[in-house]
């Protein structure tokens, strides 16, 4: 007697619990498709509009106040004239549609914002990062022989000027120069001691230090790679030395700059069984190479620019090099061609061509003429031996290290250091030039 009541309240227990199961089934179900159903109906215009406007940039409210008041225009004529519509469920699905639109120009337009505020802010991170106080440690005034050039004192300008004068040699008043060659193609520009007058490949020149080419803060920076990218190419001739093919161009205010084409694209990968040196050089090793020396610290490499030059008028048409011009021709594509002189890569199997004309180019500042500024230059200890057989000293002698740090120059000094900051940006960009 007492199992069976027992199986009966067990059996209301569990009745029970699926009647309120069952309840909450139903529950959630009519809040999923009441969901649904709000997620599908589109607001009108004027809900949209206004639940948007604290969302969207200016120029979005303006479009959609003009929409707006354009409609309004519309409802307002058609209601002059005399013409009803009658509100069918064509005319609604016509309007959801529209505000559908409207909605997506609005979804667009939020979208480009975004992107340009995120534009500004990773330009913003780079200001941020060279405010940091690793970016602005004190350092020594700088002394007279710390430059690689300087200009001559008042005192100096009128001893060199009483010397001229006494050989009779014609000088210019003031110390000014004037050039007279603007029948050649060159700006006609007169240069004093004032830096004003210097064109930005000068003031790049005269900034050069023991420590670095060029200070990070100086505004000419910002004008030296606008120049680049921007003047006219005068003349073009094949650059001697190296191994692969690059050109020296002039410009009218009397600069030059290192150009090296493109001659893969960026995504080209080298094979892994090449010997050392014998893949292309890349023109965006040298661009890449530029900003990661600034945003490392070192302000050590010349500042290069990309630029899009025309094959024909900047390089065929100005050059004086036979060497160079000889090696010109169409591909048979229409393509102008061509493919200079040197070790590798300089023959009809390996040309440089534009598209039809046009190239992507690097641009190099250069530095100053050895006549003018006379400088050393050591060749890296742990340089290759380029021989497929013997090994270099480095490889073979594990205490070669220690023999480097007893040796001159890099026995005194930062030289030493210096140079291991050179590999480790080397090593980063994946050019391996020692």
């Amino acid at each position: 007697m007492v199992r069976r009541n027992l199986g009966q309240s067990t059996r209301s227990i569990y009745m029970g619990l699926a009647c309120i199961s069952l309840t909450l089934h139903i529950l959630m179900a009519f809040f999923c498709l009441s969901v649904l159903q709000s997620a599908c109906i589109l607001p009108t215009s004027s809900s949209s509009t206004s639940s948007s406007v604290p969302r969207i940039d200016p120029v979005s409210h303006a479009s959609s106040s003009s929409s707006a008041s354009s409609s309004s225009n519309k409802q307002q004529t058609n209601h002059q004239h005399g013409e009803r519509q009658k509100p069918n469920v064509g005319t609604f699905d016509h309007k959801r549609n529209g505000s559908f639109n409207e909605d997506t120009e609005k979804e667009k337009k939020l979208i480009e914002a975004g992107k340009m505020i995120a534009n500004e802010r990773g330009r913003s991170k780079l200001k941020e990062l060279f405010t940091h106080s690793l970016y602005n440690l004190p350092r020594p005034e700088l002394q007279q022989y710390d430059w690689l050039l300087r200009l001559k004192t008042d005192a100096e300008a009128e001893e060199i000027e009483s010397e001229e004068k006494a050989k009779g040699d014609p000088i210019t008043s003031g110390s000014d120069w004037q050039s007279t060659s603007e029948e050649e193609g060159y700006d006609k520009v007169t240069w004093t001691r004032e830096k004003e007058t210097h064109p930005p490949w000068l003031r790049f020149h005269l900034g050069i230090s023991r420590w670095e080419l060029y200070d990070r803060k100086d505004l000419n920076l910002a004008q030296l790679t606008h120049y680049l990218a921007t003047q006219r190419i005068l003349g073009a001739v094949q650059k001697k030395g190296g191994t692969q093919l690059k050109l020296l161009v002039s410009f009218p205010n009397y600069g030059q700059a290192l150009l090296k084409p493109m001659r893969q694209s960026r995504d080209a990968e080298t094979d892994v069984n090449l010997f050392y040196f014998s893949d292309f050089e890349r023109h965006n090793a040298e661009i890449a190479a530029f900003h990661l020396d600034r945003v490392m610290g070192f302000n050590r490499i010349p500042p290069v620019v990309g630029r899009l030059i025309n094959v024909t008028t900047d390089i065929r048409e100005t050059t004086t090099d036979e060497r160079l011009s000889r090696t010109f021709f169409t591909s048979p594509a229409g393509n102008v061609c061509f493919y200079g002189q040197c070790e590798y890569y300089c023959s009809t199997e390996h040309p440089v061509c534009g598209r039809p004309d046009v190239l992507e180019v690097s641009l190099a500042t250069m530095l100053p003429d050895l006549s003018l500024a006379p400088r050393r230059s050591w060749r890296s200890p742990w340089r290759r031996s380029y021989s497929r057989t013997k090994l270099a000293q480095w490889e073979k002698d594990p205490a070669y290290c220690d023999t480097v740090k007893t040796t001159p120059p890099y026995n005194r000094g930062t030289r030493l250091v210096d140079l291991i900051d050179m590999a480790v940006l080397d090593f980063l960009m994946s050019s391996f030039i020692f």
